[in-house]
């Protein structure tokens, strides 16, 4: 039935395959031809204006909403495409930094049910955000569209774009069943987003994704900037509510910007995002751009600060090179006089071991083990096991609900609560501390 309300429109999407929420898996003749026909049934409505595409193992999500606060700060219409979500699909569609609203979102479905009725080409869940997204930025008169990858590059659905600027924030081992379990492997596929004779930034060093990056450049014709040669970061210090770095791109020099986002690694993203928004405008952002729009910076779920006593940080943490960046995040971040509890749980398919020996080596007190909700879920038991092969100290829970209560309940004031392994233990540990309900429908797991 076509939807009519918010509730019909959840329904229907839900309808489809959802590979974010299964294990994911190469399709065996993978394909960007249905999305590109429906695309097309819209008359390519993702031609309507340019595109800045970033893609990466982590920070991208971050990248693309700096990336975007950066250019809606020039007087830009931009629109912004990320995933996942934390409490509502909205989030992951928006326009200057506003979320489509729930009128908008049924009606683009709506849309979208119409065309899948009259042509047959049935997309999955993902698929049809995309699409949606392309869609609602034609609809809204966007001037440029920045656009986060799901999945990879080459056979991501949302590489039917052509990215006047592509970014690569970095290549590390995840999703190793879908893009290749060599770090070679996932950067071929990552570097599937080039395209001719556009600007690609590449903001690692790694040198055999450096390489890769390089080769697929000149193959194309397209102008690659790679960090510490044709940008930098050059200071990366600790502040008062954030970091305070200095970066230099091909057009200006950036001295002693306060960002108001915790964690070492977010310099490079704070970077990459400047230096993407650099490349479409073809110009220096400006000083006060940069600074007015950094120093308001917000990233839900990433190194986010939710309470203060005791402290309650959750992030997004979800594979072993996440895992490092948390740790050394947490390293001088927060002044923490009493005991550090860790809530964590996350999902199959990741390298167990290898996410939890840095932070048990940080030194946290105790671990509190559960599973997110999720289909793909990894059991409280088989994590705990991994904190104790690792020396820590570990406590099986029954829900992410029951883990975060325990390790509040025994914390005081001068304590720390990590919460990270998988944004759906994120997503529901905000909801339990800054008592936001979830808007996804319910589901029977």
């Amino acid at each position: 039935m076509r939807p009519t309300t918010y509730d019909d429109a959840l329904a229907w999407l839900e309808s489809h395959v959802d590979y974010e929420r299964l294990a994911p898996g190469r399709r065996e003749t993978p394909s960007l031809q249905p999305i590109a026909d429906t695309l097309a049934l819209f008359a390519d409505p993702h031609r309507d204006y340019p595109i800045v595409h970033i893609t990466g193992t982590n920070g991208k999500g971050t990248t693309t909403t700096l990336a975007s606060a950066l250019l809606t700060a020039t007087g830009l219409r931009v629109g912004t495409f990320t995933s996942p979500d934390l409490h509502a699909l909205n989030e992951r569609i928006a326009v200057n930094g506003e979320e489509i609203d729930d009128e908008d979102f049924t009606s683009l479905l709506a849309r979208l049910y119409d065309v899948e009725s009259v042509s047959g080409i049935v997309l999955t869940r993902f698929e049809l955000l995309t699409v949606g997204a392309l869609l609602h930025f034609s609809d809204e008169g966007v001037d440029v569209a920045v656009v986060e990858a799901g999945l990879g590059g080459t056979w991501d659905s949302t590489n039917v774009v052509d990215g006047d600027v592509t970014v690569l924030t970095n290549v590390d081992l995840d999703h190793t069943a879908v893009l290749g379990d060599t770090i070679g492997a996932i950067a071929r596929d990552k570097v599937g987003i080039f395209r001719p004779e556009a600007i690609a930034v590449l903001s690692t060093t790694d040198a055999i994704v450096v390489e890769i990056a390089s080769s697929r450049a000149s193959e194309l014709g397209a102008t690659l900037w790679t960090i510490e040669e044709s940008f930098s970061l050059e200071r990366n210090d600790l502040a008062v509510g954030g970091r305070a770095i200095t970066v230099r791109t091909p057009f200006a020099t950036y001295d002693e910007v306060l960002v108001s986002l915790h964690g070492i690694h977010q310099g490079v993203n704070v970077t990459t995002a400047i230096v993407a928004a650099e490349a479409f405008l073809g110009r220096a952002l400006g000083d006060n751009v940069v600074r007015a729009t950094l120093a308001r910076a917000v990233m839900p779920g990433r190194m986010e600060l939710l309470t203060r006593h005791p402290m309650i940080v959750v992030d997004g943490a979800h594979n072993p090179a996440g895992m490092r960046a948390l740790c050394a995040a947490l390293d001088g971040a927060f002044h923490v006089s009493g005991e550090r509890r860790f809530v964590l749980g996350m999902l199959t398919g990741r390298e167990v071991d290898d996410m939890v020996a840095p932070l048990v080596a940080l030194g946290f007190t105790e671990f509190h083990c559960c599973a997110p909700h999720s289909p793909r879920a990894m059991d409280a038991h088989t994590v705990a096991e991994a904190v104790r092969r690792a020396g820590g100290v570990a406590y099986e829970h029954s829900s992410v609900s029951a883990a975060l209560a325990y390790a509040r309940e025994h914390s005081n004031d001068d304590d720390l609560i990590v919460a990270a392994g998988s944004l759906y233990l994120v997503a529901q540990v905000r909801a339990d501390v800054l008592h936001v309900a979830s808007r996804h429908l319910n589901k029977d797991w």
